[in-house]
């Protein structure tokens, strides 16, 4: 899925009849709710390490567009859907969203997440969310800044194509200059979260310990289910 979304990216900051990007999620439960746990349980710490440097090829494809991108969240935006999200231009949510870090409740090392989340947030709010793996509502995603506009379910797409159009009509040299230098300022810390992230992740799985974890929370949610 993620070379599929990175293709459709790449083909729609190319063509030059499209002047914005939207993203949503299909459905109403989720935008997504991030890492299959199923598949990354398996990992040694050398698929970890190939499996981060896919998500700095996806991340990197984003953050080079020369097109505005507007994410419609339509639901729970978790784990590296929440990175996605955040590395987008501007985010749409309804009242019944929620938004975070979960990583650390799975296991699972959080490297990148939390250099992302500091860049919109700043250290103290991003320690807390990266330790407590919690989700936020779309009331706090929007009084700290990371969501833009909160407005009904079943308006989020229409309103994403309001700005959508709106932002497609400014000078597209400008916006590409714009995109260019927002991206440029944050280069050498995107780069240096990946090469992190890389090293956190071979040593986590190579430990173990997120099989185990990834074991707990299945049986975890196994139980709720049955009760």
């Amino acid at each position: 899925m993620r070379d599929e979304i990175v293709r459709a990216l790449k083909q729609f900051d190319a063509d030059t009849k499209l002047t914005a990007i939207i993203m949503t999620g299909t459905g109403e439960r989720a935008f997504s709710a991030g890492q299959d746990l199923a598949e990354a349980h398996d990992f040694d710490g050398k698929r970890a390490e190939e499996w981060i440097r896919e998500f700095e090829i996806f991340y990197g494809v984003i953050r080079a567009l020369t097109k505005p991108i507007i994410m419609a969240l339509n639901g729970t935006t978790a784990g590296s859907a929440f990175q996605v999200a955040l590395l987008a231009d501007i985010r749409i949510a309804h009242p019944e969203v929620t938004m975070g870090q979960p990583e650390i409740n799975s296991g699972i090392a959080s490297i990148t997440g939390p250099w992302i989340m500091r860049e919109m947030l700043g250290l103290s709010r991003t320690t807390e969310l990266s330790l407590t793996g919690r989700l936020m509502n779309a009331d706090e995603c929007y009084r700290i800044g990371i969501v833009h506009h909160v407005v009904p379910r079943d308006q989020v797409l229409n309103k994403a194509f309001e700005i959508a159009d709106e932002l497609g009509q400014k000078a597209p040299l400008a916006m590409r200059l714009n995109k260019a230098w927002l991206r440029k300022m944050t280069e050498a810390g995107f780069r240096e979260a990946f090469d992190a992230a890389m090293l956190a992740h071979r040593i986590s799985y190579d430990s173990g310990e997120p099989a185990r974890m990834i074991d707990l929370f299945f049986a975890h949610r196994s139980d709720k289910s049955e009760r």
